[in-house]
C-alpha cells in the first residue's frame, strides 16, 4: 500500500495533536503540576489598590524605612528608630508564591525597634514580605522579597 503526501500530512498532524493533547490532559489532572493563584481574591484586592499606593507613599516619607536582615534566629525586621513602637498596630504577612500552604501572618506588637520572625516558621526559598501597619492614624505599607 502506497501513502501519498496528503495522507502522510494528515497522519502527522493527527499524531502531533494527540501528542499535545496528552500533555495538556496530564498537566491539568496531575497534582504534581498543581498551581495556585498568588492572591485568592485578586479582583477584590485590586479595588483597594489606591489605599496601598497611599500607604507605600506614607512609608517613603518616613525618616527611615523598615529593613530586614537574616540572623541565626530567623529574619529580623527593624523599624525606623524615630517612632514610638507602642503606638504601632498591624500585621506581617509572609507568603510563598510557590506554595500557599506555607503562608502565615503575624500580628504586629512591638516593644522595641525589632521584630523577629523565627527560623522555624521559614522554609528555605523565596518569601514575599508585606508589613501593613498604622501609626498615629496613618496607614503604612512595606513590601519586600526575601530569599531565606
Amino acid at each position: 500500500m502506497k501513502i501519498n503526501w496528503g495522507t502522510g500530512l494528515v497522519i502527522v498532524l493527527v499524531l502531533f495533536i494527540a501528542f499535545i493533547m496528552y500533555f495538556v490532559i496530564k498537566i491539568s489532572t496531575d497534582k504534581k503540576y498543581d498551581y495556585d493563584l498568588v492572591t485568592e481574591e485578586y479582583y477584590k484586592k485590586e479595588m483597594v489598590y489606591q489605599k496601598e499606593i497611599d500607604a507605600e507613599e506614607n512609608s517613603n516619607l518616613l525618616e527611615g524605612s523598615i529593613s530586614g536582615t537574616k540572623t541565626p534566629e530567623g529574619w529580623m525586621l527593624t523599624f525606623p528608630k524615630n517612632i514610638d513602637y507602642s503606638k504601632i498596630e498591624g500585621t506581617v504577612l509572609l507568603y510563598r508564591p510557590s506554595n500557599k500552604e506555607l503562608d502565615f501572618q503575624i500580628p504586629l506588637k512591638l516593644s522595641g525597634p525589632n521584630l523577629l520572625i523565627p527560623e522555624a516558621s521559614l522554609v528555605a526559598g523565596r518569601w514575599n514580605t508585606i508589613v501593613r501597619w498604622t501609626y498615629e492614624g496613618k496607614d503604612y505599607l512595606y513590601k519586600n522579597e526575601i530569599v531565606y
